[in-house]
């Protein structure tokens, strides 16, 4: 009797739960209602089962349960109720598949009116791709990834050229447009995935799949990877926004294309040389650091990271925190540089500049700290010489005071936070590993024993601090 009762109230415990759960799916945002409905299709055939089911097994325990002097009757055969079994079964089946089907073959049909945009996944990062005025993509090869091509266009393949290209993590889309979602990965198994649009799609190495859907309000959607991709998956983001067509044709138009980035001159390191005069005072002559001025090591950052941090600091993504007192002072110096041109020259110069040991001031168990730092090591290199493909900048040689500093403003908010600092809140996410101070000091201990790792520079350029 307590088994029959226990299965009546779980099974309808359990359609109680449906209806009156705190959790739903989230407010649709694009044209795809009809997976909605096939979502509830799916509830509504298997919660009808489950409930058959349990109130079955009641009925089965409170009329057949045991009784001294009763024997079960062998039946090994029943074609009537096999029949009804395998007819009933069927028909579940077909209303769970069925429209199904007729969705997806929807969801693969690209409407012609449909514009463009390739989504690159990589560990851990999600970037954009959009065809120029020819309207077309231009060819990339995975060995053409590097030395600035980031995407591995092809540079011979002149419908390439005006490919626009966009290494941020945010894209924006227009309203009430059908757009094809073309997906690559650069390593592993990626998924991209915004729940409000109901669309999603694997990205898989050495092909290319897709997906389209028509986004339908306006608004701020996070991106993420659907696919347990690696150690920071879960910090895997991006944002997907939805303006009016006109904004997202301004914003594609100061987007770069692949022969302007190609085009553009390198850094002048003798007119960053003397942009530098302005920081020796603060960062030292050789870039080494001063604890004094709260000054960090700049020598062995590479040029992108350094390009991105002063662009963060100019359009206060950096250094508008009230906690952040040191990084206020460096925005303000930021905001003196020129234009482009003085932040490309003074991160080259700040780039040629030779790595010196650094002192250690911090006490920590480096045994512990080499066991924390394994997951750090997936994006800073076992070394911590830095992986700018993964967009995260060398530790080894680093100031461990600074280090410290940083590690406490992502755990605490004070950076990263931003909402355009992606790759900082990747960095809010991993710290929080960091359960307490002594683990803190473990892991900067035992980076500092790393301080002659080798210099890695150039290639994919990224901006994400430890």
């Amino acid at each position: 009797m307590a088994m029959a009762i226990v299965l009546i109230v779980l099974a309808l415990g359990s359609v109680a739960f449906y209806f009156f759960s705190p959790w739903n799916l989230t407010p649709l945002a694009s044209n795809w209602g009809a997976i909605d409905g096939t979502i509830d299709i799916t509830f509504w055939v298997t919660g009808a089962v489950f409930v058959a089911i349990n109130l079955f097994m009641a009925v089965a325990i409170l009329r057949y349960r045991y009784k001294q002097h009763k024997r079960a009757h062998y039946q090994p055969e029943n074609k009537k109720l096999e029949a009804w079994l395998t007819a009933l079964t069927t028909i579940g089946i077909a209303a769970l598949l069925a429209p199904g089907l007729f969705v997806w073959g929807a969801f693969v049909t690209v409407p012609e009116d449909a514009h463009e945009v390739e989504v690159i996944g990589q560990q851990w990062h999600w970037s954009y791709r959009f065809p120029g005025e020819d309207g077309e993509f231009g060819a990339v090869r995975m060995g053409l990834v590097g030395n600035g091509n980031f995407f591995g266009v092809d540079p011979e393949d002149s419908r390439g050229q005006d490919d626009v290209l966009v290494q941020s993590p945010r894209v924006l889309l227009p309203i009430d447009r059908p757009v094809k979602v073309t997906l690559r990965s650069r390593d592993v198994l990626h998924n991209f995935k915004v729940p409000q649009f109901r669309a999603k799609m694997d990205a898989i190495p050495g092909q290319a799949s897709y997906f389209w859907f028509t986004p339908t309000k306006l608004g701020e959607f996070e991106a993420v990877c659907a696919e347990l991709c690696g150690v920071a998956h879960f910090a895997m983001r991006g944002r997907v926004d939805v303006v009016e067509q006109a904004a997202f044709d301004d914003w594609l138009a100061e987007q770069p294309t692949f022969g302007d980035l190609a085009a553009r001159e390198p850094g002048d390191t003798e007119a960053g040389a003397e942009l530098y005069v302005r920081c020796v005072a603060c960062h030292g002559p050789q870039g080494g650091g001063q604890q004094a001025t709260n000054a960090p090591r700049l020598a062995g950052l590479d040029a992108g990271y350094l390009t991105r941090q002063l662009h963060n600091f100019r359009d206060g993504v950096r250094g508008t925190h009230d906690g952040d007192r040191f990084g206020q002072q460096m925005r303000a110096f930021a905001m003196s540089l020129q234009g482009e041109g003085d932040i490309r020259d003074i991160a080259a110069y700040i780039e040629t500049l030779p790595i010196e040991p650094a002192r250690s001031t911090i006490t920590g168990d480096a045994q512990r700290g080499e066991r924390l730092y394994r997951t750090c090591a997936n994006c800073h290199g076992a070394q911590g010489q830095g992986m700018p493909a993964f967009n995260a900048p060398r530790l080894a040689g680093m100031n461990d005071w600074y280090l410290v500093r940083q590690l406490h403003h992502f755990r605490d908010g004070i950076r990263g936070r931003h909402p355009q600092d992606i790759y900082g809140s990747q960095m809010v996410d991993m710290a929080q590993i960091l359960v307490d101070d002594s683990a803190l000091r473990d892991v900067v201990a035992y980076i500092s024993s790393l301080s002659e790792a080798p210099t890695v520079t150039g290639g994919d350029q990224g901006s994400e601090e430890g």
